[in-house]
């Protein structure tokens, strides 16, 4: 269990912050040496038109071969939230906290993730969007970011999504990778029209 405090009001940019653009990758061994709990958060808020869309962040824990090896161990989201290394905060259905930091978060404890796991990867859904009618145009603002935990949660990455994506329904935003005995966040921004499940089929 990873056992260090969210903080949902925290919002401290950091002036040696990136702002990674799709494909782009930042090394989070060579920015932290010794970087180990980080925090993956994500926010949004919601648009003035329509019914507010119920966004979820969750992730895929990936083997050497780029797939999900145990459904559901390796599966964290608002039904499955714990792993071991990981662990989902919560659940926000309004997108309401994001004025004043993330409206959810991964923690993530790189040292206490199994050696089998090689990448996991980060999605964003909109919960019952066909039922609904929504796509991302029912957001703004969509963002995804890397904290550093043990550092007043410093803001070390971000990847902003909302303008790329008006008429999907999930994003694979982003990824940590092993790479040279340490960890990699990578900017994905990738839409699908597809619910969780439809994600995940892509990956086992």
């Amino acid at each position: 269990m990873v056992n260090f405090k969210m903080n949902f009001n925290s919002f401290n940019s950091g002036s040696q912050a990136l702002n990674l653009q799709k494909g782009q990758s930042l090394d989070l061994t060579k920015k932290k040496a010794n970087l180990n709990n980080i925090i993956l958060g994500g926010g949004w808020d919601p648009t003035r038109m329509g019914p507010t869309a119920d966004l979820d962040l969750s992730a895929f824990l990936l083997n050497k071969n780029n797939r999900v090896e145990r459904i559901p161990d390796d599966v964290i989201f608002f039904n499955h939230m714990e792993a071991q290394g990981i662990s989902l905060s919560g659940d926000d259905r309004t997108g309401g906290n994001s004025d004043d930091g993330d409206d959810e978060q991964i923690a993530i404890s790189l040292s206490n993730i199994p050696s089998r796991i090689q990448r996991i990867v980060f999605i964003i859904t909109i919960f019952e969007a066909e039922k609904k009618l929504q796509t991302f145009g029912s957001i703004k603002n969509a963002y995804i970011r890397v904290l550093d935990a043990d550092n007043n949660e410093e803001e070390l990455a971000r990847y902003s999504l909302t303008d790329n994506f008006s008429t999907e329904t999930a994003v694979v935003a982003g990824a940590l990778h092993r790479s040279n005995g340490g960890w990699e966040f990578e900017a994905i921004g990738e839409g699908y029209n597809a619910d969780l499940n439809g994600i995940l089929s892509m990956y086992n």
